[in-house]
């Protein structure tokens, strides 16, 4: 019950805080929506990171580190490349989080475990994708005048 209020509070934020738009006068109210949204979520993650430590206490400093590598690794990737040069990643990223979409409901089904690893896999190299796009798509918005720093 607790954590479908939370669900639903962290997405109607984060729904409050795409409609808002930005200026001068909105920048308090809307930094205040992107942390409610984070305090949401974490505690929405609380049961989930205790049933972790209850299992092997070292998995979340080790996910926390890899996720950490990669995210550098890329972003530095995307910051050293040429300029616009992932941008036209968008939509085939896109296409591919449908496609994750649509195995995953075929697997709720199904219940293959071959599907699932696939999944997976795909989704950890689309994420890594994003971070190149989303990095290169700050990096543009921002020369071209756009100061909006949270979102």
């Amino acid at each position: 019950q607790f954590s479908l209020l939370t669900g639903l509070g962290s997405l109607g934020l984060m729904i409050w805080l795409t409609a808002t738009p930005h200026s001068r006068e909105t920048e308090q109210k809307r930094l205040g929506m992107l942390a409610g949204f984070a305090l949401l979520t974490g505690i929405n993650l609380g049961p989930l990171l205790q049933m972790c430590i209850s299992i092997n206490p070292s998995i979340i400093p080790t996910a926390f580190l890899g996720t950490a590598t990669i995210f550098a690794c890329f972003s530095l990737s995307a910051l050293y490349a040429r300029r616009r040069s992932f941008l036209y990643l968008g939509g085939f990223l896109l296409s591919g989080l449908t496609l994750m979409l649509l195995s995953s409901v075929v697997n709720a089904f199904v219940g293959s475990t071959w599907l699932f690893t696939a999944n997976l896999y795909l989704g950890l190299m689309i994420m890594c994708g994003f971070v190149l796009f989303d990095t290169q798509l700050i990096i543009e918005k921002a020369e071209s005048g756009d100061k909006d720093y949270i979102w």
